[in-house]
Formats: structure tokens, C-alpha cells, sequence
């Protein structure tokens, strides 16, 4: 069979992110300031989805061939493979459509997790939703196109070992750059777990399962490898949840991928009491360039009611703070527009956004994802329904003390007065710019990269083993929701 994957570069969402809901990029454009964030912004070519790249890999290990194809149709196709965000349904839906009309008429199947969560929004003559991970194509696609249900479970992967490296060969992967991350170049995308046992209620990672699962170092590190050498890849971001959640498995992959052909970077996304000082260390040693973190809000009354502890900013400080001497960059989450805010909740976000001064600082606006325990419990505050604007740069809620261009505009205002500080340069310019560091720049941070009393440990006093199961649910969690 020939098989295509259908995509689309619309609206520039990065379908990987959120937990495969999507996210677009800042769109500022209210004064010079803005657009030169949103050129920053502009400047990455994300990686396509990491589904669509394990998705060639099964449909070549199965015999088939495999086309990527970009808001346009193959001259012919057997299947189609459609994967939405959110914020693509309705051009999703054209394409299917379309496809449909060929003749001899093809198979369409819709997967991946807006699928999963929003079954109905595809409902076509002709179209199969799969509910669970596309990945379990590899054994059984074939049952999926005997089937004649609209929607089929096909459930989750039980051993992520047993599936072949992704195939980014049928992919621009020349051009994929993360540029808030890395200063190398192509980037690819890895995983060495799936899932969290975390209960955010929010949060888009558990909607499919809530529970991780894990590949041996050993695989995660020849996958690497194979990167390298394959695509020529430099740069590598994890999109783990929860990276370091098994501390021991982390600090394998690290001394593996110390031993790999070329010194490369890497990026990864965690909760702060899940990196250890011995963890960043060894990671940092081999090339780790980046941390993404979900902060999210200062405000213990919103995080108590959304069912998230209070932040204790000292460590989230000094996490950050400790991060900066050790050369590595920080990606903060921080979020705006919950119904109840206020013009001066808001401005406590970005004063701790301030006071934390991680090296970036994403304002992402409160967004509720389909199939989370959030939108249902705010499902009647929804004031947008238009699928299209939930990118977490687009206020979609009815506010009690805000209009929701009063909260777009103090968006964008989070965003001027942030990255516009002396005191943001002054501590982050090495780490934007590490060729300053040969003109001395950030040598106060880099000369003596750790306190002398070695006090700074942002960890909390759980053993390696019991790591793996959280007892509760806090704020730190990654879903800071572009992540």
C-alpha cells in the first residue's frame, strides 16, 4: 500500500507540544517590541510530530510505502493518516474531504490525542478515529482496516523497546531547529519515557493514560547514535514529561551518551524535584543545554482551587539560579487568564516571572483542553469555542473581572516587560549568546558555578526508588501548556 502523511504548515502550530494538542506562537504585533519577540519565536522550524516519524518507520517495517504530505494531496494514496491539534481540525476536515473524493476512494484514519479526545469531530463517512496511541498500527493496522467501527481503541504501547526508531527521512529534517534551546543544528526529537503519574487537572499528558512507561537507556542511546549518523542531527529534545522521573535511568542514558560519535545537545522537560544536583551535573556534563519547568502562578488561592500545592518560590529561584552557574538554560512556563484574575494577579505573574528570571519565560494564556478534568470543570466559563484560538496565546475563557482583550493586551505586556529588563540581559546573555562567554561575559556565574557550601540541592528527600511514585500532584509539573 501507499501510505500518506497528511499535514499541514497553517497557522504555524507545533503539533508535538501540549501533549500532541498543539501549540501555535506568540503573535504580538501591538508595538516594536512585541514583534521582535514574535520574530524570536518565528525563527524555529519545529520538528514534525515524533508520531508521524515512528508512524514511517512502522508503515516501512510493514511493507508499505510512505509520503509526507504538506496542505496538498498525492497524485494517489491507498491510505491517508491524519493527525489534528486542536487548533487544525477545521483544515484537518478539508483535507479530509478532499481525499475522500479520489478515486479508487482510500482508507482515511484520524489519530493522535485530539482524536482521541474529540472522537465525534471527525465523524465522516469513510473515516476510522483511533482512540489510544498510533503506534499500535505496527500490530495492528491491518485489524483497524478490517474494521467497520468509526472510532477503534486501539490502546497503549506496552513495550516502547519493541518499536523501530522513528524515520525522519521521508521529512525536511534538515531544516528542524529549536532555537530557544540549542545553538546546533538540525534538531531531532526522542523520547525515553511516555506518560505521567501526575493528576494536574489540566494537564494534557494524562488524558490518554496516566501512568509512565519507560525505554532501556541502552535504546534511547543507539536511537541517538543512529540520529547522528542517519540525519546528521546535532541537537535532540526530549519530549518526556516527566525526564528523570527514574534518576537512575537518567544517569545511564548520561554516561551513554558521553560514549556517543560527536559531543551533541539536548534538551529536556521535568519537574524541579526530579533533578538533583548529581543529575544536572552528570546530564550538563554530556551536552544538556536546556530545562523546560512549569512554574505556572505565584497565587496560592488559584493553585489550591485547581487542585495544584502552593509554589515554594525559594527553590524554583535557586533551581533556576543554579541552572544559570551550571551554563544551562531555563524554559519557564507561567500562566495567565484564569477566570477569577485580576489586572493585579496578573502582575504578580510577571513580578515573579521577574524575580525568578529564568533565561526564558513563556506567558501562556489558560487554555482548556478537551478530555481534562479542567475543561469540565470550567466547561460553562468557555466564552470561545472556536477550536482555532485555543494555542494558549488566545484568551478563550469569560473572565469575572477582565474582558478578554483587557487579557490579551496585559498577555503581551507580560511579554514586553519581561524579556525588556537590563537585569534579564545582564544575567542571561551568556546563556543567549555563549560566544560572549570569550569576552568574559557571564564569568561571574561560570567562575564559581556552584555555592561553596554546595547548599543549593532542589530535590525533595525521597530516594531514587521512590521517585517513581509521586504521592501528589504540585504546580512544578511540565505543562507549563506550550511544553
Amino acid at each position: 500500500m501507499h501510505i500518506c502523511l497528511w499535514d499541514t504548515n497553517q497557522r504555524g502550530i507545533s503539533k508535538d507540544f501540549a501533549g500532541g494538542y498543539g501549540v501555535g506562537m506568540f503573535n504580538g504585533t501591538a508595538s516594536l517590541r512585541q514583534r521582535i519577540i514574535r520574530w524570536g519565536y518565528q525563527r524555529d522550524r519545529r520538528p514534525v510530530a515524533l508520531n508521524f516519524a515512528y508512524l514511517a518507520a512502522i508503515f516501512r517495517r510493514l511493507g508499505h510505502t510512505v509520503e509526507y504530505c504538506v496542505d496538498r494531496l498525492p497524485s494517489r494514496a491507498d491510505v491517508f493518516i491524519f493527525n489534528p491539534a486542536l487548533q487544525t481540525i477545521e483544515l484537518e476536515l478539508q483535507g479530509i474531504k478532499a481525499a475522500l473524493k479520489q478515486a479508487p476512494r482510500p482508507r482515511v484514519l484520524v489519530v493522535g490525542a485530539v482524536a482521541h479526545a474529540l472522537p465525534d469531530s471527525f465523524a465522516l463517512e469513510g473515516v476510522t478515529v483511533l482512540r489510544g496511541e498510533p503506534e499500535q498500527l505496527l500490530g495492528k493496522l491491518q485489524e483497524v482496516l478490517d474494521s467497520d467501527q468509526p472510532v477503534v481503541d486501539v490502546g497503549t504501547v506496552k513495550d516502547l523497546d519493541n518499536l523501530p526508531w522513528p524515520d525522519w527521512s521521508v521529512f525536511p529534517h534538515r531544516r528542524f531547529s529549536i532555537r530557544y534551546d540549542f545553538t546546533r543544528f538540525p534538531t531531532g526529537l526522542v523520547q525515553q519515557s511516555r506518560g505521567c503519574t501526575f493528576t494536574c487537572n489540566y494537564c494534557p499528558y494524562i488524558a490518554v493514560e496516566n501512568r509512565t512507561r519507560f525505554r532501556s537507556p541502552e535504546q534511547v542511546a543507539a536511537e541517538m547514535e543512529h540520529g547522528i549518523r542517519q540525519y546528521g542531527f546535532q541537537s535532540f529534545k526530549f519530549r518526556d514529561p516527566l525526564f528523570g522521573l527514574d534518576r537512575r535511568r537518567a544517569l545511564r542514558l548520561a554516561e551513554l551518551i558521553g560514549h556517543l560519535p560527536r559531543r551533541i545537545q539536548f534538551s529536556i522537560e521535568s519537574r524541579i524535584d526530579l533533578l538533583r544536583l548529581e543529575t544536572l551535573q552528570a546530564l550538563r556534563d554530556v551536552g544538556l543545554t536546556a530545562i523546560t519547568v512549569g512554574i505556572e502562578t505565584p497565587n496560592e488561592d488559584t493553585l489550591r482551587q485547581y487542585q495544584r500545592l502552593p509554589i515554594r518560590d525559594d527553590r524554583q529561584q535557586e533551581f533556576v539560579e543554579l541552572c544559570r552557574r551550571l551554563g544551562i538554560r531555563t524554559v519557564a512556563g507561567f500562566m495567565i487568564g484564569f477566570p477569577e484574575d485580576t489586572e493585579r494577579t496578573i502582575q504578580n505573574v510577571l513580578n515573579y516571572a521577574c524575580k525568578v528570571n529564568p533565561t526564558y519565560a513563556n506567558f501562556n494564556i489558560v487554555t482548556p483542553y478537551p478530555g481534562t478534568e479542567f475543561f469540565q470543570q470550567i466547561k460553562s466559563q468557555i466564552a470561545d469555542p472556536r477550536l482555532d484560538k485555543y494555542d494558549v496565546y488566545h484568551p478563550v475563557l469569560q473572565y469575572r473581572n477582565l474582558t478578554a482583550e483587557q487579557v490579551s493586551k496585559l498577555h503581551g505586556r507580560c511579554f514586553e516587560r519581561f524579556y525588556f529588563r537590563m537585569r534579564y540581559l545582564r544575567a542571561n546573555a551568556h546563556l543567549l549568546w555563549p560566544s560572549l562567554r570569550r569576552f568574559g561575559v557571564g564569568s561571574r556565574f561560570t567562575k564559581n558555578p556552584l555555592p561553596a557550601n554546595n547548599t543549593v540541592q532542589p530535590s525533595d528527600s525521597r530516594s531514587p526508588e521512590s521517585a517513581t511514585k509521586p504521592k501528589t500532584a504540585t504546580h512544578e509539573k511540565p505543562g507549563s501548556q506550550a511544553a
